[in-house]
């Protein structure tokens, strides 16, 4: 591929959607989705990234500390609750770009020592590779309880570049390959961005991971996720209450139905419990200081919803 990622461009979304909690525009009953159990508990370690990608859905950067880095008390206090109270089996950090925070191998070790599976979400870039030989003692006590999940957005190094800045492919690759070889569990999260068919795109990774020795199955969505494309100022309908029968998908598939986000948001005191990994900044979506304050229904009303999660099939979790 030559860079030029294909497609035709939706049309603007009209800003009148996604406001009334209760209804979408054309007055219909907007869908719900009540919180089972907390599943995953995600921790935003902090917005900032050594990277400026060109979409990034949260707008990470070097400079960008929107998300205020959480420190392994808060953490420890947040697991703390979660181990009393909910029935939980994995623990995901996400940023940012995670291995920047300077408590980062201390909140992996809390969460694993609690017999979590854990699952980090990387550019696999400098900042992890600074913390190998923790990365190697931690994965030395706990094995494939942790994992790591690389972010590869094309595996043509020209389109990943277009997205992640140049020089980035390399370096991603050469931590990606330090896991592999080391034996440490990982994964891959791809994007859907050059417009290629599912199957298309799982054969060209496939072939990459061949090539470069790197053991995760491109074929199975659980070793290779390819995330749904994000930008909430293209249309996308809302989702009713009726969708659910329509499009056959069942609410309990969604991220927000099994998992919650903990985030602090810069100048704030306390933490902040988010529905998913997606809305880290809307206010209406404010939930609560701790988790007992984030079980209640979460009203799809915001175009990530509808794109990612509903339509898309998307979910960060690894299970």
């Amino acid at each position: 591929m030559n860079g030029a990622i294909p497609g035709k461009v939706p049309a603007a979304l009209d800003q009148a959607k996604f406001h009334d909690p209760q209804r979408t525009l054309d007055g219909a009953p907007r869908a719900f989705v009540s919180l089972n159990n907390i599943e995953t508990l995600w921790f935003n370690t902090g917005t900032l990234c050594n990277l400026t990608c060109t979409n990034c859905y949260i707008e990470s950067s070097p400079s960008n500390d929107r998300l205020a880095y959480l420190s392994a008390s808060e953490v420890s206090a947040m697991l703390d609750e979660l181990q009393t109270d909910w029935q939980a089996h994995e623990i995901g950090f996400t940023g940012g770009e995670p291995f920047m925070n300077p408590d980062i191998l201390a909140m992996l070790a809390d969460a694993l020592g609690r017999g979590y599976r854990v699952l980090v979400l990387t550019n696999a870039m400098r900042p992890m590779m600074k913390l190998a030989d923790g990365l190697l003692a931690l994965h030395a006590a706990y094995g494939d309880q942790l994992c790591l999940r690389v972010s590869m957005d094309h595996y043509a190094p020209d389109v990943h570049e277009l997205e992640r800045g140049g020089q980035s492919w390399q370096r991603m690759l050469t931590g990606l390959t330090w896991l592999a070889e080391n034996g440490f569990a990982i994964n891959v999260a791809g994007r859907t961005l050059s417009g290629e068919e599912d199957a298309g795109l799982r054969q060209g990774y496939g072939r990459l991971f061949a090539a470069q020795g790197i053991p995760v199955d491109a074929t199975n969505p659980g070793e290779l996720v390819l995330f749904p494309e994000m930008d909430e100022a293209l249309d996308v309908p809302e989702i009713t209450t009726a969708c659910w029968g329509i499009l056959n998908v069942s609410p309990d598939a969604m991220m927000c139905a099994t998992s919650r986000m903990v985030v602090k948001h810069r100048g704030d005191r306390q933490l902040t419990v988010m529905p998913c990994t997606l809305l880290p900044y809307d206010e209406r979506f404010r939930m609560g200081s701790t988790l007992a304050a984030a079980n209640s229904a979460v009203a799809l009303n915001h175009p990530h919803c509808a794109r990612f999660c509903v339509l898309g099939g998307g979910s960060c979790s690894a299970g």
